[in-house]
């Protein structure tokens, strides 16, 4: 990780130009916290003018006569102080700006930053760094603070933060630079339904990158990427996170839907969490105009069939006074024969409105069926189990399934997948609500840790036909365009963006169509992330009944480069095998296509 103080730009500041300062050895480390939200401990206020004492470790505003760190300074002699936003440092009372080689690793900790090499080496590294306290933690693996039932959180940061292009866009913007926030991608659609379609915006081809300034980016964006850029910094003073400033967003961003103090769904936080980002980082209505459609957006057909309006009102059934003892027997068989007749011309007679439409997805939701608990021989609880196949089935384009359109009107629907994203979330609902209480399915959905293959969930249009990767020699007869197309038609425009000769270029594109092209068009993923919650064994008696209020959540997230697992709640970090992440109550999971890395 990239980090140093240079010469700070003081146009407009009214400071002095930068000076030695004699009072650097006050500065105590120990007490330097800057993961807490930049208000003045004085005033309570917060601003761009918030400057943090490097002695005491409090926050004061502003520098002039007559300001909280002004005064700060005068009673208590403490001499040096940063500016949170801008990172420069100041000596008060005298007012100039301070820049001394030593004050590097007060940067580092303010604000890290990262350049294009140590972003690539991320995955790989497994050297564990050391904070001030000689306590030992892996970049990327560090527990977050629980802030009071903030758990649901800390889980859905600790997915995310390792969804490699995510992270990597985060990360980028650590130094203020301008990021490509589109991807481009493929569709592969074909010719058009006969039945009625609506507009499939899905077909206007790859999708041109867009570049996002990070000043311009929400409140609560940035925050996100201040976090995930702490959790992978190797030069933290201490070895934990406090998301503080995070959850501060989070809850003003959603008007105290998530806040302190009360658990949620971490799947309902997940979809909300994502659309928040791709509105705050520039996203639009167009399909991949932001990062987070470029990873998470698949596209998914839904046929939906219902009863044309108006058809069917009174058919007459049900008409008659079927009261005991009014008719004989023979008289009661006969109207019931003829009701069933009636029925039948009824059904006959039906309109029904099918409506088949392409709808894009940043999330599939899955449900898991409902199964009673048996006991065993020593009369414990058996929990059932289902393969994940078994509860993705509502996706295989053949079943329709029941649901509630709106104003209550029963449909049926069926559900195509046209196309899968690089990264796929799968929320299982285990929670149901009721008037009384909530309660939990506790159904063990088994699933592979590799090689979950999805290609025959995948279904394509009429007359279109899957992509097979081109041929070495294609490959070599490309220009350079053409190369760069190919890149960005399958999200690795990345590849491109370090060659500077064509002949490395076309070296680094056969690499990709022979390795990892292949595994990448067969829609094969491997897990990333597992979000599961957990309920303590004395909830559900008399005593306690909300089981979401109660549970607490956990989150298995893998380290590339040792292939181990890790097991993190809150602040909480401890290896995990493999196989006891496939038999867990998973709740949400993120899965990323194979040949990516």
């Amino acid at each position: 990780m990239s980090s140093g103080v240079g010469a700070p730009d003081t146009a407009g500041s009214g400071a002095p130009e930068a000076e030695a300062c004699p009072y650097l050895d006050t500065i105590n480390r120990t007490l330097l916290d800057f993961d807490f939200e930049p208000s003045c401990s004085v005033t309570l206020e917060s601003g761009p003018h918030v400057y943090g004492c490097l002695v005491c470790g409090k926050f004061f505003r502003g520098r002039g006569r007559s300001t909280p760190a002004y005064t700060h300074s005068v009673d208590t002699g403490h001499a040096v102080y940063v500016h949170l936003t801008r990172g420069t440092f100041h000596c008060l009372p005298d007012d100039y700006i301070v820049t001394d080689p030593s004050l590097a690793d007060i940067s580092a900790a303010l604000h890290p930053t990262y350049t294009e090499a140590d972003i690539r080496d991320l995955d790989g590294n497994s050297a564990l760094a050391r904070d001030l306290f000689g306590r030992r933690y892996l970049p990327g693996f560090v527990g977050l603070n629980n802030l009071n039932k903030t758990d649901y959180i800390n889980a859905t940061v600790q997915a995310l933060a390792h969804v490699r292009p995510l992270r990597d866009y985060f990360l980028k913007l650590g130094g203020g630079a301008t990021v490509s926030g589109g991807s481009s991608g493929t569709n592969g659609a074909g010719a058009g339904s006969k039945k009625k379609r609506k507009r499939d915006d899905s077909k206007s081809g790859p999708i041109k990158p867009i570049s996002t300034d990070p000043s311009t980016h929400s409140d609560l964006a940035q925050c996100f990427g201040e976090l995930i850029r702490k959790m992978w910094s190797d030069e933290r003073f201490k070895a934990t996170v406090d998301p503080h400033m995070f959850v501060q967003a989070v809850s003003a961003a959603s008007k105290k839907r998530y806040h302190i103090g009360r658990q949620a769904e971490a799947g309902e936080f997940l979809a909300w969490l994502l659309h928040q980002l791709h509105v705050g980082i520039g996203g639009g209505r167009k399909a991949g105009s932001s990062i987070i459609h470029g990873v998470f957006q698949g596209t998914v057909e839904v046929t939906i069939r219902q009863r044309k309006k108006g058809e069917n009102g009174g058919d007459g059934i049900g008409d008659d006074d079927d009261r005991a003892g009014s008719d004989d027997e023979e008289t009661i068989k006969a109207k019931e024969a003829e009701r069933e007749r009636k029925k039948a011309e009824a059904e006959r007679e039906v309109v029904i409105d099918e409506t088949t439409m392409d709808t894009q997805f940043l999330q599939l939701t899955l449900d898991i069926p409902e199964k009673p608990l048996f006991k065993d021989a020593d009369g414990g609880l058996v929990i059932p189990q289902e393969p994940l196949v078994s509860v993705i089935s509502k996706f295989d384009g053949t079943s329709f399934s029941d649901a509630i359109g709106r104003g209550g009107v029963a449909q049926k629907r069926r559900y195509r997948l046209r196309k899968l994203p690089n990264y796929l979330v799968l929320h299982l609902t285990r929670f149901k609500k009721n008037e009384f209480t909530v309660e939990k399915n506790p159904t063990i959905v088994s699933f592979p840790i590799k090689n979950l293959d999805l290609s025959q969930y995948v279904i394509q249009r009429e007359g279109g036909e899957k992509e097979t990767p081109p041929t070495e020699q294609e490959v070599r007869t490309m220009g350079v365009k053409d190369l760069k197309k190919l890149l960005a038609r399958h999200g690795r425009s990345d590849i491109a963006q370090s060659m500077v000769e064509k002949s490395e270029l076309v070296e680094a594109c056969v690499d990709f169509v022979t390795k990892s092209l292949p595994d990448m068009l067969a829609d094969k993923y491997d897990l990333v992330a597992n979000i599961t919650h957990h309920i303590p064994a004395e909830v559900g008696r008399e005593e306690q009944r909300d089981l979401l209020q109660e549970g607490s959540y956990h989150c298995h997230v893998q380290h590339k480069g040792t292939g181990q697992w890790y097991d993190i709640q809150d602040l909480h970090v401890e290896e995990t095998m493999p196989q006891l992440i496939g038999v867990s109550e998973s709740y949400v999971l993120i899965f990323e296509r194979k040949g990516l890395a």
